[in-house]
Parts: structure tokens; C-alpha cells; sequence
């Protein structure tokens, strides 16, 4: 008997070590509808696919498993795997992360974006921070600056701003009101309406939003190098999950993040950027360039914005000066200067 039980066991490990992997099953929490600033996220579930021959598999929910501001608490509690959120959505839940919000970083593109943003998400006190949350910080949806579109006549000095009706919320809001703006927070769907009725002069979005809200349709003029500022918004997944994956299934997921981001990369460029170049075109928009000059006037403006959320985040423990310094001296190094 104790032969036979000692083969049984060999024959059971030896089943076990030939076995495949475990299927593996996420759920991922978006919302909206396939665009753009999702792409990634469909590329790295293709990818995390194909490397695993269909055993570690996702399925991308627009908005069918949570709202896109209660996405973080569904992460927390396990209710979902992966999932989108932007850090302004609840800035005490993730406070670290809002220094990549501060207005007049100096950003200038996707790629500098990326590169920022991936840094502070591997910053200790950032990664702990997420951990509250049971959320690991996997890549960010870099979002391009949210420039102006305008009506009337075009403003291009920081003392034309004074007076001016801009649909800006949050430290963008914040941002233009220390330049003498009036921000208001309308609604994304209704910004058309408003600049129709002369509720606003001015919009701040990405071009991806100014075309979807068909805010260029009113626009007499675009900022096309203010760069005020944009938001953050991560991908992260829940620890466990991660942590629980297989040596494989997690090397295919780590290693799909900046293939992702590349095509994101690619197919922003490709298919929002050029498209808003030829819209601007067709349309008669005209293109303000700001001087060297007026963009550090409007550094200098907001400048109290980024000394108050230092105070405020080291007061919470956080190394908020640390956090802000290695944002501009990244961004100066990738500047050339």
C-alpha cells in the first residue's frame, strides 16, 4: 500500500509540473467608449494574450463594472483587476501623483509626459502611497496639455487673459484664474453650447476633446504652445491579483507595458494630431504662438500654485519638494538644458 501511495504522489507532481499555466482572467474598468486615450490599454491586453497563447486573457469594460471616479475603491476591494482612473478625481486619495497636475510644468509633449510620469510612479513614496489602496501603479495614459480654443480675437500676452471666461476646472481652473481669468467648471458636453452662447470665450481641453465636443467648430484661435497644464491618469492593477499571477503571465504583462504605451505613441500622433492639423487648417484657425517672454510670465504667475501644494503635501508627510524638483529637472534635462 505505501508503494502504491508513493507512486500515486510522483504520478500527482509529476501531472502538476507538466500541467500549462492556469488560465487567467482580468477585468479591466474604463469608461466612455474605445478612443484614443484607451489604446493602450486594448494593445496590452492583445499583447498579454498572444504571449500567452490565450491563457492570461483580459476584457475591458467601458463603464460596465464601476464609474470612472469610484474606479481606484474598486481596485481596493478587489471588485476588478486593472482599471483607468485620473488623479484630480479625488486628490486626497492619491495626493503624490497631483504634482504631475501643477499647471506650467513646462511638458511639451507625449513623450515628455511619459517619461515624468513613470518616473514619479517609482518613487517609494509614490508606490506607497497607491498601496493604500492595494493599487500598483503598471503605466500612465499620457494626456496631452489642455490648450485653448477661443473666440474673438486672438489673445496672446498674459494681460489679455485678464477678464477672460475660460471652462477650466481643478488647478487648470486655479492656473488661469491667477492670470485674471474667470474659470468655470461647465460640463465637458456642454462646453459647445457654451461657447455658443458666449457663456465662455475660451475652452481648455486636449485636441482629442475639442474635436469630440466639437469645441474647434467655435474656435477662432487655438494656444498651440501655452501649455498650461493636463491631467494624470494611471492604469494600475490590484496588488494581490498581480502579485498571484504566474512567473510567466506577470513577465507578459510587465513586459507588454512599453510596447502599449508605444503604439498609444503612434496612434495618437497618427490619428488625433495630424487629423487636429489639417482641422485647424480647413477651418481657418489661427495658431497663437506664445513668446519665450509671456510663457515665463505665466510661470511666474502660477508659481504660487506649486509653493502651495508643496506646503500643503509636506505638511501630510509627503516629500512633495523632492517629488516637484525631480519633475523639473527631468523635464531640463530632456530640454537640453
Amino acid at each position: 500500500m505505501n508503494k502504491y501511495l508513493q507512486g500515486a504522489a510522483v504520478a500527482a507532481l509529476s501531472i502538476a509540473i507538466a500541467a500549462p499555466a492556469m488560465a487567467e482572467e482580468w477585468n479591466v474598468s474604463v469608461w466612455g467608449k474605445r478612443r484614443a486615450f484607451t489604446e493602450h490599454v486594448e494593445k496590452l491586453a492583445e499583447l498579454v494574450s498572444e504571449k500567452t497563447g490565450g491563457e492570461f486573457t483580459m476584457n475591458v469594460s467601458y463603464g460596465g463594472l464601476s464609474k470612472n471616479t469610484e474606479n481606484l475603491d474598486g481596485i481596493s476591494i478587489g471588485a476588478f483587476e486593472m482599471a483607468q482612473f485620473c488623479a484630480g478625481y479625488h486628490e486626497d486619495k492619491n495626493p503624490t501623483i497631483t504634482v504631475l497636475e501643477l499647471p506650467f510644468l513646462g511638458v511639451r509633449n507625449l513623450e515628455e509626459e511619459v517619461a515624468v510620469s513613470h518616473m514619479i510612479y517609482e518613487h517609494p513614496a509614490v508606490q506607497e502611497d497607491l498601496a493604500r489602496w492595494n493599487a500598483k501603479l503598471l503605466m500612465t495614459s499620457p494626456m496631452p496639455q489642455y490648450n485653448l480654443v477661443g473666440t474673438g480675437d486672438p489673445r496672446e500676452t498674459v494681460e489679455s487673459f485678464d477678464g477672460m471666461r475660460v471652462r477650466a476646472t481643478g488647478g487648470l481652473g486655479e492656473a488661469f484664474k491667477a492670470v485674471g481669468g474667470v474659470p468655470t467648471s461647465v460640463p465637458s458636453n456642454e462646453a459647445y453650447n457654451a461657447m455658443e452662447a458666449n457663456v465662455v470665450d475660451t475652452v481648455a481641453f486636449a485636441q482629442h476633446a475639442h474635436l469630440s465636443f466639437r469645441t474647434i467648430d467655435q474656435a477662432d484661435w487655438w494656444t498651440a504652445n501655452l501649455n498650461p497644464g493636463t491631467v494624470n491618469c494611471p492604469i494600475v492593477v490590484n496588488i494581490d491579483a498581480y502579485e498571484g499571477l504566474s512567473d510567466e503571465h506577470r513577465e507578459a504583462l510587465d513586459s507588454s507595458v512599453d510596447e502599449s504605451i508605444a503604439y498609444y505613441l503612434d496612434n495618437y500622433q497618427n490619428n488625433v494630431l495630424t487629423q487636429w492639423d489639417q482641422i485647424l487648417d480647413e477651418k481657418g484657425v489661427t495658431k497663437v504662438e506664445f513668446s519665450d517672454e509671456e510663457l515665463q510670465k505665466f510661470r511666474d504667475a502660477t508659481q504660487g500654485i506649486a509653493d502651495q501644494w508643496i506646503e500643503e503635501k509636506s505638511a501630510q508627510g509627503i516629500p512633495a519638494q523632492e517629488l516637484y524638483d525631480m519633475v523639473k529637472a527631468k523635464l531640463a534635462e530632456m530640454h537640453g538644458m
